[in-house]
C-alpha cells in the first residue's frame, strides 16, 4: 500500500486513495489478472515497439480488462494516428483505438503531439559541452509537457465528463530546436552552442534507443510538420481549465539535468 497523493495544478486537483502495487508482465497475459482485479480504470500505454512477437496483443489486453471488470479505459495513442495514418505502428494503433471504442468499456483516447521533455536527450552534450545538438533548427511544433498529458489522463479517469473524446494534445505555443537552446540558455544564465545535425546524423543517434521506422516518422515529422502537426490545440485548456504549460516550465523543473 501507498499513501495517498494529490497532484493538483491551478483548475484542477485529483486525490489519490491508497492503493496496492501489483507487477505484471506484458509478456504473459496470466499476470495481468492480479493487476486487473478489482480495478475500476486502465490507463493503457504500450511500447512503441507494438510489433514485439513476445507481447501480449494489445487487443487481448483490452478484452481481459473488459473481461476482468474494468469499466473505463484511458489510451496514449498518438497525433500521428491522425496526421500520418500509414506507418506500420499507426495502423497498429489506430486498430486498437477502434478495439477500446468498440469494447462496451467507457474511454477515451490522448493524442499528443511531440513531447517538450525530449529536450532531456541534450542534456548530456549541454552539461559537458554547452553545445545543443538536433536537426532542422528553425523547424517548429508545439510540444506538450508531460506533466500536461498526466493531468489530463487523471481527469479522464477520475471524472465522468470527458468520457468519448478523443484529445489531441499540444503545447501553447511552436517552439523550434533552436528557440528550445535558448530558453535552456537562459534557465541556465550561460551562453550554449547550437549544432545543426544532418537528418542521417540525428537518425544514428536516435536508432540506439528506438526502432529505425519510429526514429524516421519522428524525424519526418520534425524535418516538415503538418499544418495539423504545427497548429496548437485547445483540448488542455478544455480539460483541465488552464492553459497548456510552456516549454520554459518544463527547462525549469529539467535544470538540473543541464548542469
Amino acid at each position: 500500500m501507498v499513501d495517498h497523493v494529490t497532484r493538483g495544478t491551478v483548475g484542477v486537483e485529483h486525490v489519490i486513495p491508497p492503493c496496492r502495487v501489483t507487477a505484471s508482465d506484458l509478456t504473459e497475459p496470466a499476470t495481468l489478472e492480479p493487476a486487473l482485479a478489482g480495478a475500476k480504470a486502465l490507463f493503457l500505454l504500450l511500447s512503441a515497439d507494438l510489433h514485439d512477437p513476445g507481447a501480449t496483443a494489445p487487443a487481448e489486453i483490452v478484452a481481459r480488462a473488459a473481461a476482468g471488470g474494468v469499466r473505463r479505459v484511458v489510451l496514449l495513442s498518438t497525433q500521428g494516428v491522425a496526421t500520418r495514418p500509414y506507418g506500420a505502428t499507426r495502423i497498429t494503433m489506430r486498430a486498437l483505438e477502434e478495439r477500446i471504442q468498440e469494447s462496451g468499456m467507457e474511454w477515451s483516447v490522448l493524442r499528443p503531439g511531440g513531447f517538450a521533455s525530449n529536450a532531456l536527450w541534450w542534456a548530456p552534450s549541454v552539461r559537458t559541452r554547452r553545445v545543443v545538438a538536433a536537426p532542422f533548427a528553425d523547424v517548429g511544433v508545439p510540444v506538450v509537457d508531460p506533466w500536461d498529458i498526466a493531468d489530463v489522463a487523471a481527469a479522464c479517469l477520475l471524472e465522468d465528463r470527458h468520457l468519448g473524446g478523443v484529445y489531441e494534445l499540444t503545447g501553447p505555443q511552436v517552439i523550434t530546436p533552436r528557440r528550445q537552446a535558448r530558453t535552456i540558455a537562459t534557465a541556465l544564465g550561460a551562453p550554449l552552442r547550437f549544432h545543426d545535425l544532418t537528418r542521417e546524423e540525428a537518425k544514428a543517434a536516435m536508432t540506439r534507443a528506438m526502432p529505425a521506422e519510429l526514429a524516421d516518422d519522428t524525424l519526418d515529422i520534425l524535418g516538415a510538420p503538418t499544418e495539423a502537426e504545427r497548429r496548437v490545440g485547445p483540448a488542455v485548456r478544455q480539460v483541465l481549465n488552464r492553459p497548456a504549460r510552456p516549454f520554459a516550465d518544463r527547462v525549469s523543473r529539467d535544470i538540473a539535468a543541464f548542469r
